[in-house]
């Protein structure tokens, strides 16, 4: 994945940050012992990336921009303090699955339970739906859609108001408790799909504008305000971040597929439109 740490063979870890509108931005990495402030070299295209051998799973880390503003990775995989705060390193691969065999239902049979984490127990937690899975077994449901679980501030959210895509808010848990949540689901024969929101940012914690302001366009409006740009200057970096976000929730969480919320307004007069791109890529992986 072009976007989010990346662990090399050689063990070091490549940090990018696409900030076409900063000169130097720097990396900042942060653990109980010590912090350190390391230059990014720019490679082309708004692009900045920084390879270092003093970063290791469970640091927090965030990236300085020239105003001295810190702001957490837009493909943070976790946000430990929350939106505002530093993005945690997260090894992707650290999860044991138990169910590698899972292949899904034949959509035939598909009865839907939509499910908001936060509110579907008293622990408001993915370890508190997992409790209740035999529940909706004996219900007779055989598929579950969670609502929005990417990042947003605070501690209640309907999930609609998410600013880090790839990050599965801590309200709810840690990403080893969803990926822990999609395998109890598999083990009882539920398919799990999730409900991403590629058509705005929430107002609140979105720091996008401050490095990549071309990450939105005034070309098109939506409810919400600003649209996010799908067909203007920059945009084949905008249209990645989408695509890649769908692939990473099928590939690296194991999700059976994703409902896609209010696709009219991701507005892209581009050909293909972004969507098109994005069942392609889809299909060209499964």
């Amino acid at each position: 994945m072009p976007f989010g740490p990346l662990r090399l063979d050689d063990g070091r870890i490549r940090f990018r940050l696409w900030a076409p509108a900063q000169r130097a931005p720097k990396l900042q990495i942060s653990d109980d012992r010590a912090e350190y402030v390391l230059p990014m070299d720019p490679c082309g295209d708004g692009w900045f990336e920084c390879v270092t051998n003093r970063a290791r799973t469970g640091q927090t880390y965030c990236f300085r921009l020239d105003s001295g503003l810190a702001v957490p990775d837009p493909a943070s995989r976790f946000q430990p303090r929350d939106a505002h705060g530093p993005s945690e390193l997260i090894d992707p691969h650290a999860y044991r699955w138990r169910h590698e065999d899972w292949r899904g239902r034949p959509w035939r049979e598909a009865v839907i339970y939509e499910l908001h984490v936060g509110s579907f127990s008293p622990e408001g937690t993915y370890q508190g739906v997992i409790k209740r899975l035999d529940h909706l077994v004996e219900l007779g449901i055989t598929a579950i859609e969670l609502m929005p679980v990417a990042d947003f501030p605070g501690r209640r959210n309907w999930g609609y108001d998410g600013v880090l895509p790839f990050a599965p808010d801590s309200a709810y848990g840690r990403p080893e408790d969803l990926k822990a949540l999609i395998d109890a689901a598999h083990a009882h024969g539920l398919m799990l799909f999730l409900d991403v929101v590629y058509n705005h940012f929430g107002p609140d914690g979105n720091y996008l504008n401050a490095y990549a302001p071309s990450f939105f366009t005034p070309r098109h409006h939506t409810p919400w305000g600003e649209a996010i740009n799908f067909d203007d200057d920059d945009s084949a970096t905008v249209r990645a971040y989408f695509i890649h976000n769908a692939l990473y929730w099928l590939e690296e969480y194991r999700f059976d597929g994703l409902r896609l919320d209010a696709v009219h307004a991701i507005r892209d007069d581009s050909e293909p439109h972004v969507l098109t791109a994005l069942a392609e890529a889809v299909r060209g992986r499964f």
